[in-house]
């Protein structure tokens, strides 16, 4: 299983000419950071998830920064974070602002749509109020934002949880069965 994740993973060389890691510089040489342990592995997972769900932007780099404060394995921080992307970006950001909504006792169904009578009385607010086009969108965006932010609080939380306990003991159940077997073949012969 190590040699199948370690032709996954990127290599420290690889990470250390992203741009967006340069910054982190001598401390991607630490060697807690490349070490393939259950501790590692599943802290890294966990951070990757975490920061992967939590933020929308700059993954990335936030994880790999917690990551190398935290001494986890660098390159499972790094992959984790693709729990968000393209593909499955707008069903966990969906499926989050619901749990959200639910939390904070919201109506059930969709998020509010604008009309064409709210974009004309939104227009006709921001010509008197004299709002610019950052300051309308961010109005747009609050009215989802409180229902969203709170569910990818718990979704990262949740998830950078169950992650590490997943991990965790399903490294823990393969050692144990790999010295059962050895066990097995030992007293066999």
């Amino acid at each position: 299983m190590n040699d199948w994740l370690r032709r996954l993973l990127p290599t420290p060389e690889a990470l250390s000419r992203n741009r967006w890691l340069r910054w982190i510089g001598p401390a991607l040489h630490h060697p807690r950071l490349w070490h393939m342990s259950r501790r590692g592995i599943a802290l890294g997972v966990a951070l990757g998830i975490f920061f992967g769900l939590l933020v929308p932007i700059a993954q990335i780099p936030l994880a790999a920064a917690a990551a190398v404060l935290m001494r986890a394995n660098l390159p499972t921080a790094v992959a984790s974070t693709l729990v968000t992307n393209p593909v499955t970006f707008g069903p966990v950001y969906y499926a989050a602002w619901r749990v959200g909504n639910a939390v904070l006792g919201g109506p059930a169904g969709e998020p509010p749509a604008p009309t064409v009578a709210d974009a004309a009385a939104e227009a006709e607010a921001a010509d008197a109020a004299d709002e610019s086009w950052f300051e309308r969108a961010w109005r747009r965006i609050s009215g989802v934002g409180k229902p969203l932010l709170l569910g990818l609080a718990i979704f990262a939380a949740v998830g950078g949880l169950l992650s590490y306990l997943l991990v965790s003991g399903a490294w823990h159940l393969k050692v144990r069965l790999q010295r059962r077997r050895r066990r097995r073949r030992q007293g066999g012969s």
